[in-house]
């Protein structure tokens, strides 16, 4: 499944998601994570789940990614793009909008 495309997807993926599996799990298990998004319909909000899911693509290798993965991957790119411009003014760090970042993989005051 590799193209010029899916290369595109994964390079963007892997910039926009600066969370390891292990801290957006943990940022997942918060009540701020569980606070915040559009209800699925179970409860669960469509970010929280997309960062389940991320969890899961960040743990394979890339040549086990399939195409639902690269789907999703570009799901996000898209999410995190569109979200950071809708950058609210002043100190972010305890609002909606970053809690919503983070259950998609960005931490905005994150270096790396």
């Amino acid at each position: 499944m590799e193209n010029d495309e899916t290369q595109e997807i994964y390079a963007d993926f892997k910039k926009n998601v600066n969370m390891s599996p292990s801290k957006l799990e943990k940022w997942l298990d918060t009540e701020q994570s569980k606070s915040v998004g559009w209800d699925s319909g179970d409860g669960e909000s469509i970010g929280h789940k997309s960062g389940e899911k991320i969890i899961r693509i960040l743990q394979k290798k890339k040549a086990d990614l399939t195409t639902s993965d690269f789907k999703h991957m570009q799901k996000v790119n898209g999410y995190i793009k569109r979200h950071l411009a809708q950058r609210p003014d002043g100190d972010v760090s305890e609002t909606n909008w970053n809690y919503s970042l983070k259950n998609w993989g960005h931490d905005y005051h994150s270096k790396g």
